[in-house]
């Protein structure tokens, strides 16, 4: 039978003018048109050599209409037969096919390579041999052969390629490079750098791989697989890994292909091979990539040893896997590897991310029982993990290890966190207590520490002692940013109506168009118009991560302050507007639901007032309404949560609205059923009505 793959690796998809029984002489006189030989040869005759080195047999079964053709080629003798089977030829069907038949596919002698232009290529091979390295002299030798100055772009690829031994490539790429105005691409890089692999000229393939990257030279996937395979020739394991690692930030896709390619070559990898792929895939937060990394270990039989499961560890919280990440750092201990400083950060870092209050605790008890080792980084991690979870003994504990310790003491980050811890279990009396201690104790205050702080403060309604701790912090050095921002709007929403003017003048130093916007908001006069333009600009200039907690304190001043009626509902327009409040509305055939779990309290309330009054405007246009409604506050992770579920069921209390906490014990979810709901729309819509 014919083989199509070989058609494919010729240069296209097999044709039905093409058949392999034809390609004899005789054959193709028959099927020329007049009768006779042409005179040019034909493509049939083009391909006789091709025939009788790779076919051994005619078809066995051959297609109607070419017995004719056939018979013809029968009288030719037969065809010589290979004394091994020849290598078939594969097809990647994620490439294009090339559309012609080209040898240039392939690797080129020199001789090949000059045979397009024989003449040229041989002086330049001269020139370069009796010039040496001296650049001018090789270009007044080879002037002849480039009389316009620049070779073309082609032609420069195909001598380069075609040099030998790699020191005359080498000085050909040199002198292409001092050319003025020729462009070095990456694939002029590649192939002086294949010349210089075939010799393991490590150290000039190194510099210039360096060289593409501080010039802005893109490297490819062959760039990167030529360095690599030259530094693994050269036992330079050390550059090769360094190489790999480099080149895991330009592309998953890239790595994975240049280890396939290594895979189906015969290539082991080794532990730290696995790691990088391992960070590669964490840095993405892929856990399908995670755990083909892990399955690939098994596969080849590569025991991970403390490097491999640290990298696989941060991966894994990276990929928001708690639960995978304990249960190997479990496999870790039971295999005997005891942990260090690094795998315990790691595995710290991920309880607290996920609030796991409860194996938080349990390692801490396990590195105090097995005195594993700490180091200044671990500490503060754990400080943090325990303010994440809420872990107040804990970290009283901790911290005053550190203070105890000659090698550890704590800093800036270490009282921020048991500051936070202080704060947000309403303990500001400790919170104050200790800032004043790293303020004697000469560690300066950063933004998060007077950020919590004055938080604290301000939920106590401590307003004084809130604007004397930012005036602390301004004397000591620290800016404001869009958190320390947000965090005193918060305070003005706690204000008496004579506090405000205090806390307002702090923020004006910080960000005046805050405070713009504020005494706007306060002012009846001012339109909705103006309102939208200067919140517009105050979003504009503020992170994006700041935004919507800006929308919900001024939303809750609005409400705590007296302002204007129409302003929080006006405001929190402008929010769903400008998109701070994505995902609040969700139905479904059988429910409709809100969602409030990223909004202040005030907020909250303006957006379930807003809510339900579009059902009543569904109900009276007789739109279809479901059976169930439900509103999600969330009951909140942390130990300290104050959360929204207590604040909201008080809302609804005082609306008498028939919303009830869900009995299927969905924390932090409140639902109500068509029967009920409908008749206390209908109600509210006859109050508003009288």
């Amino acid at each position: 039978m014919t083989n199509p793959f070989i058609f494919a690796g010729l240069g296209g998809k097999p044709s039905p003018r093409l058949s392999f029984p034809s390609c004899s002489p005789a054959a193709a006189t028959k099927s020329s048109p007049s009768g006779s030989p042409a005179s040019a040869p034909t493509l049939s005759e083009q391909l006789k050599p091709i025939s009788l080195t790779f076919l051994t047999d005619q078809p066995e079964h051959p297609e109607e209409g070419e017995e004719q053709e056939t018979a013809a080629a029968q009288v030719d003798p037969p065809p010589v037969r290979l004394s091994r089977k020849p290598k078939s030829t594969w097809v990647n069907p994620s490439r294009p096919r090339p559309r012609v038949l080209s040898l240039q596919r392939h690797p080129r002698s020199a001789a090949a390579a000059a045979g397009t232009d024989g003449k040229r290529m041989a002086l330049v091979s001269q020139a370069l041999r009796e010039c040496g390295g001296d650049l001018a002299a090789f270009s007044a030798a080879v002037r002849e052969a480039f009389p316009e100055g620049l070779p073309a772009r082609d032609e420069a690829l195909l001598i380069l390629g075609g040099l030998r031994p790699w020191e005359k490539a080498y000085r050909f790429f040199n002198w292409l490079r001092s050319l003025e105005g020729f462009a070095m691409e990456t694939i002029f890089y590649n192939v002086v750098m294949k010349s210089l692999r075939l010799e393991r000229q490590y150290e000039l393939v190194d510099s210039l791989a360096q060289e593409m990257a501080d010039g802005g030279v893109e490297l490819d996937n062959i760039t990167y697989s030529t360095v690599i395979t030259c530094a693994k020739r050269r036992r330079q394991f050390d550059r090769a890994i360094e190489w790999f690692e480099r080149m895991y930030k330009t592309g998953v896709e890239e790595v994975i292909s240049l280890y396939e390619r290594g895979r189906a070559g015969g290539w082991k990898p080794d532990a730290v091979a696995f790691s990088v792929l391992a960070r590669m895939f964490g840095e993405a937060g892929d856990y399908d990539g995670i755990r083909y990394v892990m399955e690939e270990m098994k596969g080849v039989g590569v025991e991970p040893n403390l490097v491999v499961y640290n990298t696989l560890l941060e991966a894994l919280g990276k990929a928001g896997k708690p639960g995978l990440a304990r249960s190997l750092f479990d496999e870790m201990t039971a295999a005997g590897l005891a942990p260090n400083e690094k795998t315990l950060t790691a595995l710290a870092k991920i309880y607290g991310k996920a609030r796991w209050s409860k194996d938080a605790l349990e390692l801490w008890t396990r590195m105090r029982a097995n005195r594993w080792p700490m180091d200044f980084i671990l500490y503060n991690t754990l400080l943090s993990m325990c303010a994440d979870v809420g872990l107040e003994e804990e970290a009283e504990k901790l911290f005053a290890d550190m203070k105890a310790s000659d090698r550890c003491r704590p800093d800036s980050f270490s009282y921020t966190a048991m500051i936070n811890i202080y704060a947000s279990g309403g303990r500001p009396d400790n919170a104050g207590e200790l800032f004043q201690e790293m303020l004697t104790a000469g560690v300066k205050p950063n933004v998060m520490s007077c950020t919590c702080l004055i938080q604290c403060l301000g939920r106590a309604r401590r307003i004084e002692d809130a604007v004397e701790v930012f005036d602390v912090a301004m004397a000591n050095g620290v800016v404001p940013d869009d958190r320390l921002c947000g965090c005193l709007l918060s305070v003005v929403a706690f204000c008496r109506p004579e506090q405000a003017p205090t806390v307002l003048a702090r923020l004006e130093t910080a960000n005046a168009g805050l405070v713009r916007l504020v005494r706007m908001l306060g002012d009846d006069a001012v339109g909705f118009e103006a309102v939208k333009a200067e919140f517009r600009g105050i979003l504009n200039g503020t992170a994006v991560d700041a935004r919507r907690p800006f929308c919900n304190c001024l939303i809750d001043i609005c409400r705590n302050q007296s302002f204007p009626y129409r302003r929080p509902r006006e405001l929190f327009s402008l929010g769903n507007l400008y998109g701070l409040y994505p995902g609040l509305h969700g139905k479904s055939a059988g429910e409709w639901s809100l969602n409030l779990r990223s909004l202040s309290v005030g907020a909250a309330h303006v957006a379930f007032d807003d809510w339900t009054e579009t059902l009543g405007r569904s109900l009276r246009e007789g739109e279809a309404l479901p059976q169930l409604f439900t509103v999600h506050t969330g009951a909140g992770t942390h130990k300290f949560s104050q959360g929204l579920a207590a604040a909201f069921a008080a809302h609804l209390e005082t609306l008498a609205a028939p919303f009830r906490r869900d009995e299927d014990d969905r924390r932090g979810c409140f639902v109500a059923s068509k029967e009920d709901l409908v008749p206390w729309l209908l109600a509210g819509d006859a109050s508003a009505a009288a």
